[in-house]
């Protein structure tokens, strides 16, 4: 079976609906290993400073006074997983057919006479020759293109951090 036959011989429905199943069995993937990343991150901790006071003194002098280490998890630091969609996939099919019909025929009459003082006799021949050639040439080729755009991760996936600062207020210059 040829190529260009293989081609005409899928419907494009049927073409279409694979191609629709096999975006989706691959955005699954994609899903599943970003919330895999995800909960890699989540797992993963760190020890992180989170202030450092600098204090500069009436002389000028500066220290610096870190606060106490604390263990965070990659997430709690920014670092996210990276989702992405699928927005656009293009089936193209070309095919380039070539048929060709040739004839010829030949004809060839050829004729004998005998004259004479007797009896006069004549021979006439016909030789046809017919010849008839068929070609065809079929080319195709398809061609499946997608594209996939990072996304932002889903809402409700990072919990959202409220700070609740019950320190005293620092009293005012008068």
């Amino acid at each position: 079976m040829s190529v260009g036959q293989e081609l005409l011989d899928v419907p494009l429905p049927e073409m279409v609906a694979s191609l629709a199943q096999g975006i989706a069995d691959a955005q699954h993937q994609l899903d599943k290993n970003s919330v895999e990343v995800a909960q890699v991150l989540a797992e993963t901790e760190i020890e992180v400073v989170p202030a450092i006071t600098r204090t500069i003194a009436a002389d000028g002098s500066v220290t610096f006074e870190a606060a106490d280490a604390i263990d965070v998890s990659l997430l709690q630091v920014g670092l996210f997983p990276t989702f992405y969609q699928f927005s656009e996939a293009t089936i193209e099919v070309e095919m380039d057919i070539k048929t060709k019909l040739q004839t010829e025929t030949n004809v060839e009459v050829g004729i004998d006479t005998k004259f004479g003082w007797g009896p006069f006799s004549a021979n006439v021949s016909v030789d046809v020759e017919h010849n008839r050639k068929f070609g065809k040439e079929v080319h195709g080729t398809s061609r499946l293109v997608t594209k996939m755009v990072p996304v932002p991760p889903p809402k409700y996936l990072f919990p959202e951090v409220e700070t609740i600062d019950n320190r005293p207020a620092a009293p005012e210059d008068a």
